[in-house]
C-alpha cells in the first residue's frame, strides 16, 4: 500500500486524480468533478482550465469534460522520446539562431503529433513554447510531413476518423508534400500561426518524428520557404545521423 508523501502539493493531488478520473471514467461536468474531488466549484473550475490548457482535458459542446489528447494518445516508447529530445534539442537551437524563428521538434502518437520540443525565438511577438501539447497530425505541419512517410496501410489508420472532405484535402497535401520535401500548416490548428515541417530521416532509428519553424503569420512570407527548407532539411538530416550514431 502506497503511502501519502509527507509533503504532498494539495492542488497537483488533486489534478493528478482528475486527469485519472477523466481517463477511467469519461466526460465529467464540473459539479461531478467537485463532488468528486471534494472541492468547490470554483476550485474545479481552475483545475479543468489547468488540464485543458496542458492537453490532459478538454470541453466538450455539452460543456462537459472528458480526456483530452495527453491521455488518448497512441503509445510512445518514453526512451524514444527522451533520446529524441537530447539529440534534437542542440539542433533546435541553431535553427533558431539561423533563421530568427521557433523551432520544435514532435513525434508520430496515432492520429496526433506531440511536441518533445521547443526553442523559442527571442522576438518579442513569436510563437510560444508547445512542449507536450498534442495537435492533429493532418493539419499540422510536422505531422503532414510525417504521414507523407506512411504507406497505404499505415495511413489509413489516421484516415479513418476524418469526414470525406478532410481525407480528400489529406490526400491533396500528402501529395504536395511528397513532391516539395516539406508541409505547410498555414493558420489550420491556430490562427495567426503558420508553421513550416519537415519529417526526420527513419534512418535515424526514431520513426515518426519532424523538426518545425514556427512563426506570426504575419511576419510569415513565401519568400522566406527557401531560408526556412533548407535549414529544416539540414537540421533533420543531422538529427537523424545523431541518432543513428547512437
Amino acid at each position: 500500500m502506497k503511502n501519502r508523501p509527507a509533503y504532498a502539493i494539495a492542488s497537483v493531488d488533486s489534478a493528478l486524480l482528475l486527469a485519472s478520473l477523466l481517463q477511467q471514467e469519461g466526460a465529467m461536468r464540473v459539479t461531478d468533478v467537485a463532488a468528486r474531488l471534494e472541492v468547490s466549484v470554483s476550485t474545479a473550475h481552475r483545475l479543468l482550465g489547468m488540464l485543458v490548457y496542458r492537453d490532459f482535458a478538454e470541453q466538450l459542446p455539452d460543456r462537459r469534460y472528458a480526456a483530452g489528447p495527453v491521455l488518448r494518445r497512441g503509445p510512445v516508447q518514453q526512451a524514444s522520446v527522451t533520446r529524441l529530445r537530447e539529440v534534437a534539442l542542440p539542433h533546435l537551437h541553431r535553427l533558431v539562431e539561423a533563421v530568427g524563428e521557433t523551432a520544435n521538434v514532435m513525434l508520430l502518437a496515432g492520429t496526433e503529433v506531440r511536441f518533445v520540443a521547443t526553442v523559442e525565438s527571442d522576438q518579442v511577438l513569436r510563437v510560444g513554447d508547445r512542449t507536450g501539447r498534442a495537435l492533429p497530425a493532418h493539419l499540422s505541419s510536422g505531422g503532414k510531413a510525417v504521414l507523407a512517410t506512411l504507406d497505404d496501410a499505415e495511413l489509413a489508420a489516421v484516415l479513418e476518423p476524418l469526414d470525406e472532405a478532410a481525407a480528400a484535402q489529406l490526400g491533396r497535401d500528402l501529395r504536395a508534400v511528397r513532391r516539395r520535401g516539406f508541409a505547410v500548416n498555414d493558420q489550420e490548428t491556430e490562427a495567426g500561426l503558420t508553421a513550416v515541417g519537415v519529417a526526420v530521416p527513419p534512418a535515424g532509428g526514431c520513426p515518426g518524428a519532424a523538426l518545425s519553424l514556427a512563426a506570426p503569420t504575419a511576419r510569415y512570407s513565401r519568400e522566406r520557404l527557401p531560408e526556412w527548407t533548407r535549414a529544416l532539411a539540414a537540421a533533420a538530416g543531422a538529427v537523424a545521423r545523431d541518432l543513428a550514431a547512437g
